[in-house]
Formats: C-alpha cells, structure tokens, sequence
C-alpha cells in the first residue's frame, strides 16, 4: 500500500512537470493607456528568444511555457513584463514613458537649406524659411538628436529632455537659461535660432548645485550674440520674445508636384467617347492630410481628386457573376451646380480568402540614403514594414534590397515563416549616403523575377522619400526603366515617406507605369490601414490594366467632364489596345469615378462654344430607341497572370433622383470630390462653401468602420482655419 502511494506520487509529480514544460500558444492584445491598440509593438519571450510583432489590431500570438518570461515593448512607452501562469490570454498596457529618456533629444520640425535644381514641375511654398530652434540646437551640443515629428504639428516649441535626469513632473522638461536669465518652455520657441552663439548642458549634481532644485531634470544654458537677453526683467523678456514670429514647422521647400489642368467639359458631338485608366491610389488623400493637420496650405498640384475620393470605402456589392467585380452606378443631382447632374461609377473587387490568396514573392526596397535619417522616414518606414511583415504566411517569401550610393541585397529571399530574421535585417539598416534609385529598381526586379511565382503575387515594394539624384533619376529615365521591368510581370507599390523634400511626381510616375499602385505613410496609423487592415487589397491583384470607356447620349448629355483622373486618361483607341497599361484592382478593393452632366437645355456658364451641327458627321441617335439612355460603359480588363483583356458592357438609363434621396456612398463620395475641388480652387463649381461641403458629408456618414470618414469632416473644418 506504502509502495502505491509513492508511485501515485511520482506519476502526479511527473505530471506537473511535464504540464510546466509544455510549450503552449499564448495570446492577447497589447494597448496603450487610452485603450487603443499598439501595432508594431515587440513581445519576446525571455526563455526561448522566440519573438512577435503585435497587428495593426495589437493582436499577437507566441509560443510559451509555463514559467516563461514574456516582454512587452514599443518605442516611447515603458518596457512590461509578464511571467506566464496558467491563463493563455495575457492582455497588456503599455504607459508612455516619460520619465527617463536615454540622451539628450529635440523633438522639432527639421528643414533641409540645400538648394535645388530648377524643374518643370509645381512645387510648394518655394520660399526658403530660417531655421527653428530645435535645428539651432543640434550638433551644439554632445548627444543632442534632432527628431521630426511623424506627420502631425506639435506645439511650437521644442520639447528637450536630459540624458540621464530622472523627472519630478510629468513633463520632464529642464530648465533653460538665455543669456543668465531663467525663461519657459514656449519662450524657447521665440528666440531667433540666428541670434544663438553657444550651447550648452548641466545636468545631476553640475546642474542643481548652481541653479537648485528646479534644475533637477537639468539645465539648456544659451548664450546669445550681443547678450540680447540679459538682464531683462520678465515683462521686459515677454515684450522682446513676443516681437518675433514663431517660425512654421516643416515648410515643403522641395517638394515636386507634377502640374496638371483639371478636366474641362466637352460635348458628347464632338468627343462622343470618355476613355480612362481605374485609380486605385490614394496618397494624394493622406498627404493632403498632413499639410492640413500640420496647419499648412495645401499645394494646388498636390491635389488629386480621384485619389481623395478612393481613399474611403463605400458599400457595393460583392461580384455575383464570373468577373471579378461588380458595377454599380447612380445619378443624383450636382451638389455645387444645382442644375447639373453627377453619374457615380463604382466598381467592387471580390474578397478573396486569405487561405485562397496566391503565394507571395516580395521584394522590399528600402531607400537608405542621407535624406531618409528623420523619423518620419527610415524610422517610421521600418515600422510600416514589420506590420507588413506580421501578415506574412509560411509559403510567402521576402527579400530586402536597400540603395544609398549604391544598391545591395542585405535579407536574400527568406520564408514568411521566419518573421524574426526579416525583423532583424529591417531593425539593422541606417541612413546614410547619396540615392541611386535607379540602381536600386534594377536589382529589385532582378530578384524578384529570379524568384517568381507563377500563377503568385510578384512583387517589389519600394519605400523612399523619392529623392532619386544618382544615376537614372530625371522623370524620364526613371518612366522608361519602370515601363522596361513592366514587362517582367513583376508589380509594383510605391510608399512614400517624409516631408520637405518629397518627390510626389517621381513616386506618381513610378506607380502609374509600373502596374503598381502609390500610397503615402503620413503616420503608423496610415501603415496599419495600408499594410496590416487592406493587406489584401494593397498587396493582392485580382485584376490589372482595368479601362473603362463610356459613350453618353447627346439626347440626353449636351456636355459632361470626368472629375479627377488627369493623369489617367486614355486615348479612345488605346480602350481596346493590350499593349496599353492601365491600372490594377486588388482583392475587396473598390473604385469610384465621378462624372459631371450638364442635361441637355441646359443654358450652363461652363459650357465652351458648341459646334454647329456636322455636315459630313453624324452627331444625333438614327432613332428614338435609344432615348431611355443616359450613357453605355464598357470595360475591359485582364486576369493578373494574363494578357488577353476581357470586356465588360453596362447600360445606363437615364434615372434621376434627388440628391436627399441619393445614396450615402453618393453623398460622401461627392462631398470628397467637392472638397477636393475647393482645394484646388476649381473655376468649374459655383458654390464653395466648407459649411456645404461638411454637411453634405455628414448626411453620408455611414459604413465608417475605421472611423476616417469622421476625420474627413475634421480635416474640412480644419482647412478653414488655415485657408
């Protein structure tokens, strides 16, 4: 009886010890002290090494025993740890931290004084801005970082804080001192950067021996030219400070838009068919975001209509057929020419499961050059990535390609299962050097088409600020390499970072003649949307070159305009025309194109002289049978792995209703493109009023699952206060 207690014993022993060491999934959702997700953030197991990248969800998923030390992690907020028991949901919180930073660091706005080359193309806000503060401050001082802030204006002044001074207040601000005299944190912002002469830090026991307790979190100690601010009382500090302008953050000195004229009306008697490529793009959207959230006017040419109204998603319907989108249109009235009409056109892509979507051969092409040093590029770009990264399955495979002054291969093509590896070479890379993008692509391409997939996703995914200057870089050159590497069957995305010096044209260039598609990453929300939330639909083409051509009735049309797509209208005969590139359609996504109808009667100020009618040319329907008809649209597209198009034919009866009773997708969709066109100061809208445009996008406020809609009326009433 003795013997079988103690064998009893030994197997409930055994037992626990074999449950201690078994390996089990543990998962969970990482946030921060506000309760949103973190996406990007770290969790590695302190045992095993095995290591997770959270989701744009904050989701994550690792292996783990029990007894197991898991480590939570995200840059800016405080480092968690978190043994593992016997629960296998482990929810966690991260908190900023703000108590200790690691050197002495200026969050500012830099600017960049090179000059630059005089080209044909709009640029914004070309005049040359004086250096702030923060830029006065870095290299003065040993361990002083200047960083840029990722998309969105801070306060005006410069937040500093001392390596190694452990705070007494939430802000973990140090004292400053100009010229012997103590000032505040939003007095530093005034001074003029050019009046500063010397720089330098106290901090421990050197800072509060002379200045005392209020110097606990050290001391910025500033002489200025001439002692400017000496002995100056506080009143007498306020009135000096107070005469000179705060200067502007950030201002886009070089930045390069591509000048175009919006689309003019035309008659259907003379141009009876309307040809385009789809659009699928929307940086325009996101950039324009970032002027306007960092309190600066919008670039004209930075405007695209097309790609502000494709941002959102609107409700159409899934396919029910064999193609692999459904049409869906709608008339209504014109918001800002009561008397014109507005045709909506939209286009569904079909949701592919993830477990069906093909294999994928990804080639990461990561400009590491001088100019992508501030945070809101290299650095914000390698956290883009690792959300990309996290989406990848076993049978997908990613190799990473970096260029400065020359191009090299640093992660030869790696499995999708091995996520810590692919991390590793991203956390690696650092900026520096000139940007030869054009060696760059060559290599990309090379890669990717030594590894393709037939039947996959081949794909290179370039991420730049767009400032090629080495080797092939005029628009010309880089358009003729992009169209040459077309040919490969390898696809392109384009994601662009930084401001200042950003090259919107090449990057329009590179994604329109690439078989790509271009987005902007203004913020690591916008990498979540992009590349963790629409990983499908911006990774995964279920059809490419996508044409459509429409021919409207002149019984019913006297003249119409494709509002948007400049840069994307075809030639008629290049409708039927393979050889011609057109844009591509990934999984669930979905495209919108809006015509403007002036009806026939109409008397219309926008119209330009109409031609008599043709002797020798027909210019009217043969018979009343077509009189039901406002238009006929036809498309044509491809399958992904194909080069044979096929054509799709949808007629368009000549229903109205009344804008109250339109469609929400018809609503919202407008009051984009009516913003839009305010931005650009279009000549062809008669009413532009903000408080019209924002009600009308309210009235259309529904399926706003992501909550971006809500910030389009924000960003409307922003644009009032600056414009």
């Amino acid at each position: 009886m003795k013997s079988l207690k103690l064998i009893s014993s030994a197997i409930a022993m055994l037992i626990c010890f074999v449950s201690m060491a078994q390996e089990r999934t543990i998962t969970g959702i990482v946030t921060d002290e506000t309760s949103m997700p973190v996406p990007g953030a770290t969790i590695i197991n302190q045992n095993s090494k095995a290591n997770y990248i959270t989701s744009f969800d904050g989701k994550y998923s690792i292996q783990a025993k029990k007894g197991d030390m898991l480590i939570f992690s995200f840059i800016g907020y405080k480092t968690q740890r978190q043994r593992v028991e016997n629960l296998n949901t482990i929810n966690i919180q991260l908190f900023s931290d703000t108590q200790t930073l690691s050197e002495v660091v200026v969050v500012g706005y830099g600017s960049n004084d090179s000059e630059y080359e005089s080209r044909n193309y709009a640029r914004a806000e070309k005049r040359k801005e004086k250096k702030d503060i923060s830029q006065a401050l870095k290299g003065k001082v040993a361990g002083v970082q200047v960083q840029s802030n990722a998309g969105y204006m801070a306060s005006p002044s410069p937040s500093i804080a001392i390596r190694g001074a452990v705070s007494v207040s939430p802000k973990n601000e140090p004292m400053y001192i100009v010229d012997g005299v103590a000032i505040k944190a939003d007095q530093m912002a005034k001074i003029n950067p050019n009046d500063i002469d010397n720089v330098s830090v106290l901090k421990d026991v050197a800072a509060t021996s002379v200045y005392g307790s209020k110097a606990s979190n050290g001391v910025v100690v500033i002489s200025t030219k001439n002692e400017l601010y000496k002995n100056l009382s506080e009143k007498e500090l306020d009135k000096k400070l107070n005469q000179i302008t705060p200067i502007r953050p950030v201002e886009p000195t070089q930045e390069d838009y591509d000048a175009f004229t919006e689309n003019a009306f035309e008659s259907p008697k003379t141009a009876p068919l309307s040809t385009f490529s789809i659009d699928v793009d929307n940086a325009s959207y996101t950039n324009i975001r970032r002027f306007l959230n960092n309190g600066q006017e919008v670039p004209k040419d930075a405007v695209r209509v097309e790609e502000m109204v494709n941002f959102f998603k609107y409700n159409y319907p899934q396919p029910k057929n064999e193609h692999p989108f459904s049409i869906n249109t709608e008339v209504s009235d014109s918001p800002w020419n009561s008397q014109n009409k507005i045709l909506k056109i939209g286009l569904q892509g079909k949701n592919i499961p993830t477990d069906d979507l093909p294999a994928s051969n990804l080639v990461f092409l990561i400009d590491v050059s001088g100019s992508m040093s501030e945070m809101n590029k290299l650095p914000l770009l390698k956290q883009s990535l690792k959300i990309l990264v996290n989406e990848l399955r076993p049978n997908d495979k990613v190799a990473i390609v970096v260029y400065a002054g020359a191009a090299g291969m640093v992660l030869p093509p790696t499995s999708g299962n091995e996520k810590k590896t692919i991390i590793k070479a991203l956390d690696k890379l650092e900026a520096g050097g000139s940007t030869a993008g054009g060696a760059g692509i060559e290599l990309a391409y090379k890669i990717a088409t030594e590894n393709f997939i037939k039947s996959g996703n081949n794909r290179v995914i370039l991420a730049t600020d767009g400032d090629f200057n080495v080797g092939s870089s005029s628009n010309s050159d880089m358009e003729q390499l992009i169209e040459e590497k077309r040919k490969t069957g390898v696809f392109l995305t384009c994601l662009g970072y930084g401001m200042g010096n950003y090259k919107d044209s090449k990057m329009e260039i590179l994604a329109d003649k690439g078989n790509g598609n271009y987005a902007y990453i203004d913020n690591i929300q916008e990498a979540n949307r992009f590349l963790g939330k629409e990983f499908k639909g911006s990774m995964f083409a279920i059809a490419k070159d996508v044409k459509i051509q429409i021919e409207f009735n002149p019984k019913q049309v006297q003249a119409y305009r494709l509002i948007g797509y400049e840069n994307r209208k075809l030639r008629p005969e290049d409708f039927k025309n393979d050889v011609i590139d057109a844009g591509e359609l990934g999984s669930n996504h979905t495209v919108t194109a809006l015509y403007e109808i002036i009806p026939a009667g109409i008397k219309s100020d926008y119209l330009n002289v109409q031609p008599d009618d043709l002797k020798y040319t027909q210019t009217e329907t043969s018979s009343n049978n077509y009189s039901g008809e406002l238009a006929t649209i036809k498309f044509r597209y491809k399958k992904p792995d194909g080069d044979k198009s096929i054509e799709m034919v949808q007629v368009i009866n000549n229903k109205s209703v009344s804008l109250d009773r339109a469609s929400d997708d018809f609503k919202f969709s407008t009051a984009v493109a009516w913003f839009g066109l305010k931005l650009r100061d279009s000549k062809l809208i008669s009413d532009k009023s903000s408080e019209a445009i924002a009600e009308l996008a309210q009235q259309g406020m529904s399926f706003d699952k992501g909550g971006y809609k809500a910030e389009f009326i924000r960003l409307i009433e922003t644009s009032e206060q600056y414009n």
